[in-house]
């Protein structure tokens, strides 16, 4: 049973995704539309949660695989306000599984909120015979009454995971999601919190005038991702230094290198010319586990901890705040 607290309301946000996916058949998991279902839709249909003070708004609508900075801007802008308010002790978002690790990086880093802000989600429409959306959601919601994890986190099958360290490791199972190395924060069993370790919550990367930048903004920095493997040869890093005058000129690239952080030698000429035309160069490992070790001869900027995906967003961040 999800322990309510009635200290306090828990707003929930909706923004798509799976979770809110519908198919023809209650058999098809797969050749289903997502984002067709409200968020309030979504939560009538949980009935634990139809006696806790709950306030419901759907931000977006969306299949997380489009999602953009329009998205996140309006849902960072409704966290923040929902956060403000006093009554509010909590905040669940609902969203799609193929970039919420990324919008729960996102969000910790603009916003690093000391109230829990937990981002659920589903692996199958609900529409199917046996959807696993309304059991995410009562988790979620009960991790977000129980209140021992501040930030942003994530549920998922049962389990807790930090927004830094989450990534979506399998493409149809209903666990799809590890936080490799670190592991996950807690488990949700029977409405209850069984918690296995408190992450730092850590700091925005600066004051609040980068969530105001951000809110602003008509699109991020450009940094662009590219990983490092056999045979690679630079050409794409070359293509973009060619190109890099248009409206939204190039201002970093996050390499994902192989093993513990080792290059190609092609692409590392192709990196180092970039670097000398102003370009940040970040470097991280494509590998799910383990952590990038410093190489002689190797002298870009280190991303040790973060997957690539999220590397690039900490920079384009981190180049928003800093003008």
């Amino acid at each position: 049973m999800i322990q309510a607290n009635e200290d306090g309301r828990v707003v929930i946000l909706g923004t798509g995704g799976t979770i809110a996916g519908r198919a023809t058949q209650t058999g098809d998991n797969v050749g289903y539309v997502a984002a067709q279902v409200s968020v309030g839709a979504l939560v009538d249909a949980v009935p634990l949660l139809q006696d806790l003070s709950l306030d419901v708004e759907q931000v977006a609508q969306v299949d997380s695989k489009d999602m953009d900075l329009s998205v996140w801007q309006a849902l960072a802008s409704q966290l923040a306000a929902h956060l403000a308010r006093p009554e509010v002790r909590a905040v669940v978002v609902t969203h799609g599984t193929d970039t919420i690790e990324e919008t729960a990086f996102v969000l910790q880093m603009l916003l690093a909120p000391r109230k829990p802000v937990v981002l659920t989600c589903a692996m199958r429409p609900s529409s199917a015979l046996v959807p696993d959306g309304p059991q995410n959601l009562s988790d979620a919601v009960a991790l977000a009454c129980d209140g021992s994890l501040a930030g942003v986190t994530m549920v998922c099958a049962g389990m807790v995971h930090a927004a830094r360290d989450v990534a979506k490791v399998h493409t149809y199972r209903l666990d799809a999601f590890d936080s490799g190395d670190e592991g996950p924060l807690a488990a949700v069993e029977e409405g209850r919190i069984r918690l296995f370790r408190v992450p730092a919550l850590g700091q925005p990367l600066h004051d609040g005038g980068l969530l105001a930048s951000f809110l602003a903004a008509t699109a991020l920095p450009r940094v662009e991702l590219v990983f490092s493997h056999a045979d690679a040869d630079g050409g794409l890093v070359r293509a973009l230094l060619a190109q890099a005058d248009g409206d939204r000129p190039l201002r970093g690239i996050v390499v994902a290198g192989t093993g513990n952080g080792t290059v190609h030698k092609d692409l590392v000429a192709a990196l180092e010319a970039a670097r000398g035309q102003g370009v940040r160069v970040c470097l991280t490992s494509r590998c799910a586990r383990g952590h990038v070790v410093t190489h002689p001869g190797l002298s870009f900027d280190e991303v040790s901890d973060l997957s690539p995906v999220k590397a690039r967003l900490a920079l384009a961040l981190e180049l928003l705040g800093s003008g």
